[in-house]
């Protein structure tokens, strides 16, 4: 059985840091396609960070410069490194395993199919 576990939400002030995890069991992560999604109450769920199985990373604009994600092979364990955040990065935070859809500015995850494994979620909110 396949497990998404996110920990490491919770509530900061603007400019404050967190550090989302997220613990994979029933699957290797290094064998999938990682991401990091957001949604905000009244909002469409977005597609934050994600990493291929090679470890070529994509941000979303308002995220670029101040989020890292990056994974722990090992650990079989995937995380958020979110820095400067600001107001409007409330939201609760999931994490997906799946397959990459590649462009040209690198891989990115579908937020909609059928075949991604997704997590329950971690609140982060921020307050100004």
């Amino acid at each position: 059985q396949v497990q998404l576990v996110e920990s490491g939400g919770g509530s900061v002030q603007a400019g404050g840091s967190l550090r989302l995890s997220c613990a994979a069991s029933g699957l290797t992560i290094s064998r999938y396609c990682m991401g990091w999604f957001r949604q905000a109450p009244g909002k469409e769920r977005e597609g934050v960070a994600t990493v291929s199985r090679r470890g070529s990373q994509r941000y979303t604009d308002s995220v670029k410069g101040r989020f890292t994600v990056s994974k722990d092979n090992a650990k079989n364990t995937l995380y958020l490194q979110m820095d400067s955040l600001k107001p409007e990065d409330t939201a609760m935070y999931y994490c997906a395993a799946g397959d990459c859809l590649w462009d040209s500015l690198g891989p990115r995850m579908s937020g909609t199919s059928a075949s991604n494994y997704w997590g329950q979620g971690t609140q982060v909110t921020v307050s100004s």
